[in-house]
C-alpha cells in the first residue's frame, strides 16, 4: 500500500513538470501500480475470510452460529445484520469490550461470555479481524 502512494505522489509531481507524452506514460504506470494494488488487497481479503472460516469451526464458533439458523445462538447472518444496523463493531465484543447486542438473554450471554473467554481471548487481532471477515462474507 504504501509502495502505491509513494507511486501516485510521484505521478503527480511527473504531472505537474512533464509535457503530454510524458503524462501518458507515467499514466500508464499509475494504472498498472493501482491494478496492482487492488489485485493484493482482494487477496489479503481472501485469505482473511479463509483464515476466518477456519477458526470460526476451530474456535467452535459454528457449534452454535450456523450461516442462516439460530441453533444455539443467532444465525451469522443475524448476528451480522443487527451489528450493521447499530453501526457496532463485532470485534470489541469479541474482545469482551461491549455487551451482547443481539441476544440479550442473560441465560445465551452466560454461555457466549464462558466461549470467549475460552476460546477466542487469546487470539490477535488479524485473527479476529479475520473471523468478522468471514461473517460479513456470509451475507
Amino acid at each position: 500500500m504504501k509502495k502505491s502512494l509513494l507511486v501516485l505522489s510521484l505521478a503527480a509531481v511527473f504531472f505537474a513538470s512533464c509535457g503530454d507524452k510524458k503524462k501518458e506514460e507515467v499514466k500508464e504506470v499509475v494504472e498498472e501500480t493501482v491494478v496492482e494494488a487492488a489485485k493484493e488487497v482482494a487477496q489479503d481479503v481472501v485469505g482473511n475470510v479463509e483464515l476466518g472460516k477456519k477458526l470460526f469451526t476451530d474456535k467452535t464458533c459454528a457449534t452454535c452460529h450456523m450461516p442462516d439458523t439460530k441453533v444455539i445462538g443467532p444465525s451469522i447472518k443475524d448476528i451480522h445484520k443487527v451489528y450493521a444496523e447499530q453501526n457496532a463493531e463485532i470485534i470489541t465484543f469479541l474482545k469482551g469490550e461491549t455487551p451482547a447486542i443481539v441476544d440479550t438473554d442473560p441465560g445465551q450471554v452466560a454461555i457466549m461470555k464462558a466461549n470467549l473467554d475460552g476460546f477466542v481471548k487469546d487470539l490477535t487481532a488479524e485473527e479476529l479481524a479475520s473471523i468478522v471477515a468471514y461473517m460479513k462474507s456470509v451475507n
